[in-house]
């Protein structure tokens, strides 16, 4: 309840808002803890309620602690049931955190369309966006097991990619790995990109055969209890050459460096920089494709956000991924990834494992 607490404080004293709903997926699992609720309707005095359809209705029973749980039976109407509950608390203004999750467009329309006369409604998602930067120990003890499992994942590749193994083939034990140790998943899609489909900085996983020379890109997140981790790292099917050595080392150097500078009240896009500036000057941005990284939590995307236009600065509890890229067309791609805990003083990473371009370090 402490998470609701502090939304109310956020909605509530500095938004002046009367209620606040939230609709979006993983805002719903921060709040409610579980999956599968419609919406939570928060008021600023009094009980918050989650709003459940039948599939999910005897799991919101067992599981919401300190929420009324209220079923949408079949035939109801969502937008009206809320409209309802407004109108009998006098309401008459009213947070919604996003209308990216549910309700998408169309039932916001019908929900606003529901409230007319009786309540404003408001998008803001910048109270739960505050919250959720911001991991508090429980949240930072699930993502520290969900970086242990994708180090063992990662563990999993340097040991199956040689010439003549599908990419699927490396995918399917990289994830068998981590479900192994315990994993509840994936946090996206495996990739597993060889030879030329390494310059695509998220080339998916294909039936492609790994040839010898190639780079292999594999990018990897598991699961734990919902959070997420994410981890890349750049693996040559063979000995590696010159060339590969060089960009790699080019690679590695950026990511230690923008590592080295993460720390409380860092610019993100100054640590940005610092990467960008080391690739260019070694004569290769303009292979440099994409920010220097994301937001980790619940989503493996999420706030804050590292790139060239960021305007967030980073604070304690933040969890952020680190990972500068080289592409080049027709040759291939390197790219390292960690994710990286802001602590007091420095970063911590949570995810391991080698920094080699060589399947046996």
């Amino acid at each position: 309840m402490k998470r609701l607490k502090a939304l109310k404080q956020l909605a509530f004293e500095k938004k002046d808002f009367d209620a606040f709903l939230v609709t979006n997926g993983a805002n719903l699992l921060y709040f409610a803890g579980f999956p599968g609720t419609a919406c939570i309707l928060i008021p600023k005095k009094g009980k918050s309620t989650i709003y459940v359809y039948n599939v999910n209705y005897e799991q919101s029973k067992a599981e919401a602690k300190g929420f009324k749980v209220d079923l949408v039976k079949r035939g109801e109407d969502l937008a009206t049931k809320i409209s309802k509950k407004v109108k009998a608390s006098k309401t008459k203004k009213i947070g919604l955190d996003a209308i990216t999750g549910v309700p998408v467009v169309a039932d916001y329309l019908k929900l606003r369309k529901a409230l007319r006369g009786i309540a404003k409604i408001k998008i803001d998602n910048e109270p739960v966006r505050t919250l959720r930067k911001v991991k508090d120990e429980e949240e930072l003890e699930l993502m520290r097991k969900a970086g242990e499992l994708t180090t063992e994942g990662m563990k999993a590749a340097y040991e199956t990619i040689k010439p003549g193994v599908r990419e699927y083939e490396v995918a399917a034990e990289i994830e068998y790995a981590m479900r192994k140790k315990g994993s509840w998943g994936t946090a996206f899609e495996t990739i597993v990109a060889s030879g030329v489909r390494s310059a695509f900085p998220h080339g998916g996983c294909t039936d492609r055969k790994i040839r010898k020379g190639d780079l292999v890109v594999v990018d990897i997140g598991a699961t734990y209890q919902y959070y997420c981790s994410d981890m890349t790292r750049t693996i040559a099917a063979g000995k590696p050459s010159a060339k590969q050595k060089k960009i790699y080392e080019i690679v590695k150097l950026a990511q230690e460096k923008a590592y080295q500078a993460v720390k409380p009240k860092a610019k993100a896009k100054g640590i940005d920089a610092i990467a960008r500036k080391l690739i260019k000057n070694a004569g290769y941005d303009k292979h440099y494709v994409h920010g220097l990284g994301h937001g980790v939590g619940l989503e493996v995307h999420e706030p804050p956000t590292l790139n060239p236009t960021s305007k967030d600065r980073l604070a304690v509890g933040n969890v952020v991924t680190i990972e500068p890229g080289i592409y080049i067309v027709d040759f291939g791609g390197i790219r390292i990834e960690d994710t990286v805990l802001v602590q007091k003083h420095k970063g911590e990473k949570l995810t391991k494992g080698p920094y080699t371009l060589e399947t046996k370090p």
